[in-house]
C-alpha cells in the first residue's frame, strides 16, 4: 500500500509540475478535482464477502487520494453485473473497472462500453478474456500460477486426500484455482462446492463431507472466511485434516498464529482496487496504458506464522 500511497504523491507532484512549468500553454486544471472524473467498479462480489469490501476500500482509498469520484456497485449475477455495466456506459463514466468471474456474460456489456470510448480496467477473474474484450490491462492474481504454488506446498506439507473449498458457483477462476492446485500436489483433491453466503452452511458442508470421509487430511479453502469456516468444521466433526485457505482477514492472521490454519494466499484484494483506479486515473491525465499491455500480478503472497506478524496490523484495519 505504501508503494501506491508514493505513486500517489509522485502524480500528485506531476500535477503541480506540469501546472506552473511555463510553456504559456492551456495546462487545464490545476487540481484533480477539478478535472470532475467518475470511475465505476463493478464487481461480482456477493454483500457480506470481506474479499470484496477490501477491493472496495481500495478503490475508494485511490478515488479519495486522486481526487476522483469512485462510484461502486456489485452483483453475483452475471446478468445484473452485465446491466450495471451497461447503466454506467450510459451514464458516460470516465473508466470502469470490472471483475468477471462469468466472462460470457459480461462479453457484450465490457465490448459496448469499449466501444464507447470507455476506458475498462478487469480485476481479479477474467485474466483470459481481458484483452479479447478490449479491456486496457487486468490487475489480480494467476489463478494457474497461484494455484500451482499452493499444490507445491501443499506436497511438501504431506497432504494427500484434500477438499478444494469452491463458495462460487459458475466462478471460472476458483475452478481453475483448483485444477491448478490438483496439478502440482500429487495426491487426490476433491472440488465440494458449498453456499459462500452462507457461512453456517459451508461450515455444515465440510463437516459433513470430513464426517464421510475420515481420510480427508486437508481442507482448502478459497476465501478467507471460509477458511474460519473450514477450522470450525474440522473441529466439528473431531477430524485431523489441516486447513489452508487463499485470502487474508484478522481473523485468518489470529488462526495462522495459533496453528489452526497453516498458511494464506494473499492476492492483496485492497492492491487490486487500488491499482485499478491509478490505471484509469493515469489514463486520464496523462494517456497511459497500465501494464504495457500485459497483466499486472498482485499476487500470490504467502502469510505464514513466520511473516504473520507484519501483515497484521493492516488485516487489523480491514486492508489486508
Amino acid at each position: 500500500m505504501k508503494k501506491f500511497a508514493v505513486a500517489g504523491v509522485i502524480v500528485g507532484l506531476f500535477l503541480a509540475v506540469t501546472g506552473c512549468s511555463g510553456t504559456g500553454q492551456d495546462e487545464g486544471p490545476d487540481e484533480a478535482s477539478d478535472l470532475d472524473l467518475t470511475y465505476a467498479v463493478v464487481t461480482h462480489g456477493a454483500p457480506g464477502d470481506a474479499f470484496w469490501d477490501r477491493v472496495k476500500s481500495g478503490a475508494e482509498r485511490a478515488g479519495k487520494d486522486y481526487g476522483v469520484k469512485v462510484e461502486y456497485s456489485s452483483d453475483a449475477d452475471p446478468a445484473k453485473q452485465s446491466q450495471l455495466v451497461d447503466g454506467a456506459v450510459a451514464d458516460k463514466v470516465d473508466g470502469i473497472i470490472v471483475s468477471m468471474a462469468n466472462p460470457d456474460g459480461l462479453e457484450q456489456s465490457v465490448k459496448n462500453a469499449v466501444a464507447a470510448g470507455i476506458p475498462v480496467v478487469t480485476i481479479n477473474s477474467g485474466i483470459d478474456k481481458w484483452q479479447e474484450f478490449g479491456a486496457m490491462t487486468h490487475i489480480g492474481q494467476s489463478e494457474e500460477i497461484a494455484g500451482k504454488a499452493v499444490g507445491t506446498r501443499l506436497k511438501a506439507a504431506g497432504w494427500k486426500n484434500a477438499l478444494c473449498v469452491i463458495q462460487e458457483a459458475g466462478n471460472v477462476g476458483l475452478e481453475e484455482r483448483c485444477a491448478a492446485v490438483t496439478s502440482t500436489m500429487g495426491g487426490k483433491v476433491t472440488n465440494l462446492q458449498v453456499d459462500g453466503t452462507d457461512d453456517n452452511a459451508v461450515q455444515a458442508t465440510i463437516t459433513s463431507k470430513l464426517q464421510a470421509d475420515k481420510t480427508i487430511d486437508g481442507v482448502l479453502t478459497l476465501g478467507g472466511q471460509y477458511g474460519i469456516d473450514a477450522v470450525s468444521a474440522v473441529e466439528q466433526a473431531g477430524s485431523s485434516a489441516k486447513v489452508a485457505t487463499f485470502d487474508l482477514s484478522q481473523d485468518v492472521i489470529t488462526n495462522i498464529k495459533s496453528g489452526k490454519i497453516e498458511f494464506a494466499v494473499d492476492q492483496q484484494p485492497y492492491v487490486q482496487g487500488y491499482a485499478a483506479v491509478t490505471a484509469l486515473y493515469l489514463k486520464s491525465i496523462n494517456g497511459n496504458d497500465f501494464g504495457g499491455g500485459q497483466p499486472v500480478y498482485s499476487g500470490p503472497a504467502f502469510i505464514t506464522k513466520e511473516n504473520a506478524d507484519a501483515v497484521g496490523e493492516y488485516a487489523a484495519k480491514g486492508t489486508r
